[in-house]
């Protein structure tokens, strides 16, 4: 019997977390549910910064099993027996005109989702699994919302994610060993270790200030390309990796930009983990560390109303709260007194980490019922 096949199509807006978010679930799908998955892909170079095995100049390559297109314009001819059985389009991006037309085309037409972007929000439970017919052809789209509850479709994880984390928490050399590995000192590993991965416009050169002036060691480690202004500021020099310069309290290093592997385990490396977007605020949520999160921006800062409904779901504590509202520009505080508070509460936010996990995993895996959603609908 044929395998089912899956086409997964990805246009990158927000750099890596886009792009992220579809190598996971094309991986995922592949290894763990037997699928044959082709994922389509706008832009390969920002692709190949988080999968080095990638060729931004193939039009066509498998990477770990996973069939890669280029996907370079709108245009082409698509014939039924070019489509899927499961069409996926994330976030809502438009696939091309003639690959719709040739799903209409195919005699068992295929199921379409589109995969939408995770929010925190009670109205996504309404809107999970709805469908939506085409106004022309006889197709139907039905859009697939990840989430927190038994009433949204999860989250990423991988099924044998926690063991992967747990061995590598146990071997009191792992942290040190990966860290060594990106230039990090024993010295510099001594101290507090942050990950900083946030957009443009965060504060951050009011956060360095704060460790700065501090009176607890830390090392802050940003990978290459992010916060660069800021970085290279305090650096008096450009932030390209291996870039570090100590001042106060505060060192800061830069890091190359690490594959998707990796980053995971720079997260469990870190005590603290800034992230960003969609992708790393899942990793960091699986990595049992305290995070804060640097939400996308969007217009009349709607981003604020979906931080806040994270927050409420998540109950970090007043601490978390009020850094991540500051953090992400939704309220103005004192950022030595901000960083004073968060640092006391670390301990209590990581040891809530586990309970929040067995919650969420409650809900089973995004992969997982995504398939079991497929099925039902053949």
């Amino acid at each position: 019997m044929p395998r089912l096949s899956l086409d997964l199509f990805c246009k990158v807006v927000d750099n890596f977390g886009d792009i992220g978010i579809c190598w996971r679930l094309a991986r995922q799908l592949e290894r763990e549910h037997g699928i044959a998955v082709r994922l389509w892909v706008d832009d390969m170079r920002t692709f190949q910064r988080i999968c080095p095995q990638v060729d931004p100049g193939a039009a066509e390559q498998t990477v770990d099993g996973v069939a890669v297109r280029h996907w370079a314009s709108q245009d082409g001819e698509y014939t039924p027996a070019d489509v899927a059985d499961i069409v996926i389009e994330f976030f809502g991006c438009d696939i091309p005109p003639g690959y719709i037309a040739a799903m209409a085309q195919r005699q068992v037409r295929p199921v379409w989702l589109n995969l939408e972007g995770l929010s925190a929000e009670e109205w996504v439970e309404g809107c999970h699994s709805l469908p939506s017919k085409h106004p022309r052809l006889p197709l139907t789209k039905y859009f697939f919302f990840p989430g927190f509850t038994d009433k949204t479709g999860g989250l990423l994880c991988e099924s044998g994610l926690e063991a992967e984390r747990a061995a590598f928490a146990a071997d009191p050399a792992a942290a040190g060993g990966f860290l060594a590995t990106l230039g990090v000192t024993a010295a510099e590993a001594a101290a507090l270790k942050v990950s900083l991965f946030c957009y443009p416009y965060a504060p951050v050169a009011e956060l360095f200030a704060a460790w700065r002036d501090g009176a607890q060691a830390v090392t802050c480690l940003v990978p290459e390309g992010v916060a660069t202004d800021a970085v290279a500021a305090f650096l008096g020099q450009p932030a390209v990796p291996g870039a570090v310069r100590s001042e106060g309290a505060l060192t800061v290093r830069v890091l190359p930009f690490v594959p998707q592997q990796d980053y995971d385990k720079l997260l469990w490396s870190c005590d603290l983990n800034f992230v960003r977007g969609e992708d790393s605020w899942v990793r960091a949520q699986w990595a049992g560390k305290s995070f804060i999160w640097h939400i996308y921006a969007q217009d009349e800062n709607l981003h604020h109303k979906k931080l806040r409904a994270f927050l409420q779901r998540y109950a970090g504590g007043s601490a978390f709260d009020e850094f991540s509202l500051c953090w992400n520009g939704a309220a103005q505080g004192d950022w030595p007194q901000l960083w004073k508070g968060l640092a006391t509460a670390m301990p209590e936010i990581s040891a809530k980490s586990a309970e929040w996990q067995q919650k969420i995993l409650a809900n089973g895996d995004l992969a997982t019922n995504l398939t079991k959603f497929c099925a039902s609908l053949t």
